[in-house]
């Protein structure tokens, strides 16, 4: 790009804030000019608001150490000094809504990592190679809001992302029903293994309000848009359980699924190999070059071992076998805060940028 557009991270203390901090870092389309976070963060240096809750690998980016962190409601003097923003919030719910309404509001698109609006129906909720013409109820989005460039994109439950990009390929099979496991690494609660001694040694059932998520936000993402509004796809039924296990970063999901039209496993790996969608069409920065990578080793694909393939970008799937009760059951793995959460929305910021729904103001 000629010019770098001005982006700033709403709520970038946190786990996922630091994500967008790293992956920002020498990005080709966006400069950071603004960082925000609650008010006890505000009129801080980053690493000084931060301190010793650097929750990541790689070090803290050199740019962001002495930037001043700004409070995230005062909505008005971040928008002054940005293009659009990237949202990432622990808040509860209702209060993330109305903020990323404010800040629609305020004409700076926001691409959010939260959860509150993915169920606003013209608010698309993108996983980019799948469903990127849902970018065009945008427009509808905007009508509705009152604004000429303000709207909000969202990316889906990280968990998805490990099972949705394995489905999408065979929908011509027309799935009907589809059970899955997912086993969900703990950084996907914002945690380290250091501030979650208990899951050492240790599975825990349940997650709040997960399997709601990971039974429904795909048939968004499979759905049309119709009259100004996305509406989920009827099919398939989808039940899910979902497990915290003792795993730094990795979502690993075991599925189980029936087609209408059984295709063979020559088709399913085919299939898979050759799908593709509009970011390696586009060439986007943090696109993979190969979205979908099939293991035929009987023990891949592993989370410590393939969560980064294609930069924390590819999916890895394996063990592609026929079933009892099922026609077909596969294990599928993505990186829960790169393609699952900050890579997500960065590559669906990416995609929103070259389709020209985010500008410079």
């Amino acid at each position: 790009m000629e010019k770098k557009l001005k982006v700033g991270v709403i709520g970038a203390t946190g786990m996922v804030g630091q994500r967008f901090l790293t992956l920002l870092d020498n990005h080709p389309y966006y400069e950071v000019t603004a960082l925000a976070a609650s008010a006890r963060s505000a009129g801080r240096t980053y690493e000084e608001a931060v301190g010793e809750r650097w929750k990541l690998a790689i070090p803290m980016p050199e740019y962001a150490k002495k930037m001043v962190v700004m409070d995230a409601s005062q909505v008005k003097d971040v928008c002054d000094k940005v293009d659009f923003v990237f949202c990432a919030v622990d808040m509860p719910k209702d209060q993330i809504k109305a903020l990323e309404y404010e800040y629609a509001k305020a004409e700076t698109p926001v691409v959010s990592n939260n959860s509150a609006h993915r169920w606003t129906e013209d608010v698309p909720m993108i996983i980019p190679e799948i469903n990127a013409d849902h970018a065009k109820v945008i427009e509808d989005q905007k009508k509705r809001l009152g604004t000429t460039r303000g709207f909000i994109a969202v990316k889906p439950n990280c968990s998805i992302q490990s099972y949705v990009p394995l489905l999408t390929p065979l929908m011509e099979f027309e799935p009907t029903e589809v059970a899955v496991c997912t086993y969900q690494a703990i950084s996907g609660a914002g945690k380290t293994f250091k501030e979650f001694p208990e899951i050492v040694d240790n599975v825990i059932p349940y997650i709040g309000g997960e399997e709601e998520k990971s039974e429904q936000e795909p048939l968004k993402v499979w759905g049309k848009i119709e009259n100004g509004q996305i509406v989920k796809a009827d099919a398939p039924v989808i039940s899910a359980q979902c497990y915290r296990v003792p795993v730094a970063d990795g979502h690993t999901a075991a599925v189980f699924v029936n087609f209408k039209k059984k295709p063979t496993k020559e088709q399913i790996l085919e299939r898979w190999a050759a799908f593709k969608g509009k970011p390696q069409e586009l060439e986007l920065p943090h696109a993979p070059k190969q979205f979908i990578t099939y293991f035929e080793e009987d023990n891949y694909p592993q989370a410590k071992l393939h969560r980064d393939i294609e930069g924390g970008m590819g999916v890895t799937a394996g063990r592609l076998r026929e079933d009892n009760l099922f026609q077909w059951k596969f294990v599928g793995l993505s990186h829960n805060t790169l393609r699952g959460a900050a890579g997500g929305a960065m590559l669906t910021a990416e995609l929103l940028t070259k389709l020209g729904y985010i500008t410079a103001k």
